[in-house]
Parts: structure tokens; C-alpha cells; sequence
């Protein structure tokens, strides 16, 4: 029965990934093997499942019927599991989550150090990564988003708090430059800019409502890094935006002060985000708690773990 199972899963990873080889580097498993386990199941079912030719893999007929029942089983095994494991007291197994790098590093991984000290039956597994996961395809139970959620049909998601950004520079740039006490102030002030995806995140904003004090900051450096911007502003090199969750550790040691502390950006959204699923398995639950209890606070810069 378990080989059957196994033969059925990796049917089902190879229909998802297109190929043997994609399928196999998420299984962990060699080519060979999924090749072997596709044609075992093959010959018990007495059907080809997939059309093989130079351009891929495609279903027949009777493979796209057996994958649409396939789901379907699996679909309720992996309810049964999850129902059962809802009733544990204590969350076990291994949590999958995907989180942005910096954000990961600073805000996440501390609070879900927390969640393996407390619970020891549980084991937590953090990808970092900027780009967006397919939490289904990549078997995500849980990730952490910056920002618009574009994927929504397919998950559910619980808002963390807020990411505010807040304008800073290091005392000796401020000593040399001026210490701007109005939006006007700021025009000729050489500024530090996080560059993504073709613009300068912050400035842009900031110009967009400050149009009629005619802003004029001289971007002289563009840094696609969080904490390469945070480095070059203690340097010296001018004003930055930076998150509070990561500005408060500058902050307390004095490399770095705020400068026009009424002026903000509109705080971009943090979600916690899952598979849909009817039940809710006690390991992701326990994360899910724990983050909206600990996230708002370290968001603010409160209880960083510094």
C-alpha cells in the first residue's frame, strides 16, 4: 500500500513540475527513480499515463483523468492528517515557511526559535528568499509576504502589522550637511536609495507627496540591500529610508538618528500566508498565533531581538 501511494505522489510531482527532472530535485530523489516509479505504475495500471516526446511530457487521455482523481485522493488524505493533528495539544511534524531574506533573518527566525524551543516535537524549516513562493507546488505550509497579496484566490492570509519606514543618517553626514528641520530643508541633501525592480523605493513616494516643496535629493548611490543601505548611510554616504524593525538597533547605538521624524511612508502590509485547507494543523497554527502575538511590537523596532 505504501509503495502505492508513493508511486501515486510522484505521478502527481511530475504532472506539477512538466518533467522527470524537476519532479525528482523536489522529491530528493535521482531521475532514475522517477522514471522507474512512473513506469511501475504505468504497467500496474496497464495504461501510459504521459505522452513522451522530444517537447516533454504530456497527459493522455486516461493520465489526465487519473491525475484529476489522484488530486482528489490525496486532497482528502492530506484532510484526514490535518483534522487528526488539529486535536494535538502540542504542534509536531516539520513547518515548512517561506520568508523575505532580511525581514526572515530579523523578525521571523527569532519568533519561530521560540516556537521549537517551546514545542519540542516540532522542527522548523526557513527558506529566505525575496521572490514570491508557490506555496502549493513548493510545499510551503506557511509564508510571510511584503506587500500586495497577488496570489489570493489560492490562500489564506492573516494580517502580521505594518512595515514603517522611517528617514535617518549618521551624525557625522548630519554634521557636515545640516540637520533639515522641513521637507523644503531636505532639497540639495544627498540621499541613499533602495533600488528595486527600476526605481528608488522611498524617494519616489516621498516626492509624489512632498511635489510642491520641489525636492531635490541627489541620489549619488542605489543599493538593491537592506543592510548595504543601512552600512553605507553610517558611513556617511546621506539620508536613507530605512524599516524600523531594522533602524532600531542603529538607532540605540547612536550610528544612525532620525531625521524629520513626522515625515512617513505609507507602512506596506505584512501577511502571514497559507494553502487553503478545511483544517488547520496545529504545527502552522501554533506559528501563525505566535507571530501575530510577537510581530507588531518587532515591526515597530520594540523587541527586536537585539
Amino acid at each position: 500500500m505504501n509503495d502505492r501511494l508513493t508511486g501515486i505522489t510522484t505521478f502527481v510531482r511530475v504532472v506539477e513540475a512538466g518533467n522527470f527532472s524537476l519532479a525528482a530535485e523536489r522529491l530528493h530523489l535521482t531521475r532514475s527513480a522517477v522514471g522507474k516509479s512512473i513506469a511501475r505504475l504505468e504497467l500496474r495500471l496497464g495504461v501510459l499515463l504521459f505522452h513522451r516526446n522530444a517537447r516533454g511530457l504530456s497527459l493522455t487521455h486516461e493520465g489526465q483523468a487519473y491525475y484529476d482523481r489522484c488530486l482528489r485522493a490525496l486532497s482528502e488524505l492530506d484532510a484526514a492528517d490535518a483534522e487528526l493533528d488539529s486535536g494535538r495539544r502540542e504542534p509536531q511534524g516539520t513547518l515548512r515557511v517561506s520568508a523575505p531574506k532580511l525581514l526572515g533573518r530579523h523578525c521571523i527566525t527569532p519568533v519561530l526559535m521560540a516556537l521549537v524551543g517551546r514545542y519540542p516535537n516540532l522542527q522548523v524549516d526557513i527558506a529566505f528568499n525575496d521572490r514570491v513562493a508557490d506555496l502549493a507546488e513548493e510545499g510551503f505550509d506557511l509564508a510571510i509576504r511584503i506587500g500586495p497579496l497577488n496570489d489570493s484566490t489560492n490562500i489564506i492570509a492573516r494580517r502580521l502589522g505594518g512595515q514603517h519606514l522611517a528617514l535617518c543618517a549618521a551624525p557625522a553626514y548630519l554634521a557636515a550637511h545640516g540637520n533639515p528641520q522641513s521637507v523644503a530643508a531636505l532639497d540639495g541633501h544627498s540621499g541613499i536609495a533602495y533600488h528595486r525592480f527600476g526605481e528608488d523605493v522611498g524617494w519616489r513616494q516621498l516626492q509624489a507627496d512632498a511635489a510642491a516643496s520641489k525636492l531635490n535629493i541627489d541620489i549619488r548611490l542605489r543599493l538593491d540591500d537592506l543592510h548595504s543601505l543601512a552600512d553605507a548611510a553610517v558611513a556617511g554616504a546621506g539620508l536613507v529610508w530605512l524599516p524600523n524593525w531594522l533602524l532600531a538597533r542603529y538607532l540605540r547605538c547612536g550610528e544612525l538618528v532620525p531625521v524629520l521624524g513626522d515625515i512617513h511612508l505609507l507602512p506596506s502590509d505584512i501577511h502571514a500566508v497559507w494553502p487553503q485547507t478545511r483544517y488547520l494543523p496545529a504545527k502552522t497554527r501554533a506559528a501563525i498565533d505566535t507571530l501575530l502575538d510577537r510581530m507588531p511590537a518587532m515591526l515597530l523596532g520594540i523587541n527586536d531581538g537585539a
